[in-house]
């Protein structure tokens, strides 16, 4: 079997004029001497050519390195990056590298993902929608694209109805708020889960006042209540509400995880497979998480690769509870990249039974949307806003 002999990013995306949410996807390649091929993929988050440089900076660690050794290799890397720990850039460069490596393993062993890791859990994962309330301002916006949601047949969606408020959210914005996720819930009925995404940015007296309002529509979970840092303000939010919290997104180690589900401040925890370090740790931290009775509910607001490895991940492990996904509403290019294989079906993705991550690699489709630069900054509205939401009046 072939050592590694290179490893290349791309940055793929239409560059626009405007704030297009996710616009930016950085793929990676890892190719083996014998010409095996494994794809990977991380975040751009306003660093798309930082990231690229990441990539380009790590392979040399991994050039001519058994694909196969995903231990070894990562203790490589962590070895060498004396600030591993604590780098996003460093965790989401390595993250691509991994997933391409199991993408690999898979191929050559004539194997899914997730035959390598224990077998399937279940055939089918549980989908909640997001991306779907783009422009979404008004209470009749939101009841609208909803009732869309529902009948593509989703059994769960997530939004986030807080407007422009940060950090500090007054009585009118927790009404305006209420405004909207009542028309959800009544649009969706009560047998269909809501999550309520804050987006971790409000101090804890505000995220309370939130969370008062928010009990009586019960939903699934409440994500990043806090901002992720406040500890502290996590513990009284805690105190104060029988809300389920999810957070994780922004954790980049197991270590990090510990910390939370320790202290009992996470009921569903949402490690992203581009920054926890790939499939190889997150499946350490879903063991982790199964021993603290915390479930998983894997982060994705990235591209199609990650899809696609997230899938293979939900389908082992025990303690899965939903996955998150903007397939319907990706650019196309990103569908075709892997051939429309991953589509959401009444609610639940079918766990892909083809090699590696499970999915086809349209080549023509990366040259067709290589770009340079970054994501078009809008400093009226943050590049992570569902697009045309970032307004309060109604």
């Amino acid at each position: 079997m072939g050592k590694i002999v290179s490893i290349e990013p791309f940055l793929l995306g239409k560059q626009t004029t405007s704030a297009q949410w996710a616009s930016l996807m950085v793929l990676v390649r890892v190719t083996t001497s014998d010409g095996q091929v494994g794809w990977g993929e991380t975040v751009t988050a306003l660093r798309s050519k930082t990231m690229v440089e990441s990539v380009r900076s790590i392979s040399r660690i991994f050039i001519g390195k058994d694909p196969f050794n995903v231990e070894k290799n990562r203790l490589e890397w962590y070895k060498h990056d004396f600030n591993n720990s604590i780098s996003l850039e460093s965790t989401s460069a390595f993250s691509a590298i991994d997933i391409a490596c199991w993408d690999l393993i898979g191929k050559y062993t004539g194997e899914p993902v997730h035959r390598l890791l224990g077998g399937v859990t279940r055939e089918k994962v549980k989908i909640y929608a997001n991306g779907w309330y783009s422009d979404c301002v008004s209470p009749e916006d939101f009841t609208k694209k909803a009732r869309e949601v529902v009948s593509k047949g989703y059994k769960a969606l997530k939004f986030d109805p807080f407007g422009a408020n940060f950090n500090y959210i007054s009585k009118e914005g927790i009404d305006i708020a209420e405004k909207r996720v009542k028309a959800v819930r009544e649009a969706v009925g009560e047998d269909v889960d809501i999550l309520i995404e804050h987006h971790g940015r409000f101090n804890y007296s505000s995220a309370i006042d939130i969370a008062k309002m928010l009990e009586k529509y019960n939903p699934l979970f409440v994500e990043e209540p806090v901002h992720p840092e406040d500890i502290q303000g996590l513990k009284k939010y805690r105190e104060n509400t029988s809300l389920k919290v999810a957070l994780g997104e922004r954790i980049i180690n197991k270590a990090y995880a510990v910390l939370f589900m320790n202290e009992g401040l996470v009921d569903f925890l949402q490690a992203d497979l581009y920054r926890i370090g790939g499939i190889t740790e997150a499946k350490k931290i879903s063991g982790i998480a199964e021993a603290f009775d915390v479930d998983m509910a894997f982060h994705n607001a990235q591209g199609p690769i990650l899809n696609a490895a997230s899938i293979q991940l939900d389908a082992v492990i025990p303690n899965f509870l939903i996955q998150e996904s903007f397939y319907d509403w990706f650019p196309q290019w990103k569908r075709d990249l892997i051939r429309d294989s991953t589509p959401v079906e009444g609610g639940y993705a079918i766990v892909p039974k083809r090699p590696g991550i499970g999915v086809e690699i349209n080549e023509k489709v990366i040259e067709e949307n290589v770009v340079k630069g970054e994501e078009y900054l809008n400093l009226k509205e943050p590049i992570w806003v569902v697009k045309g939401t970032w307004r309060d009046s109604l």
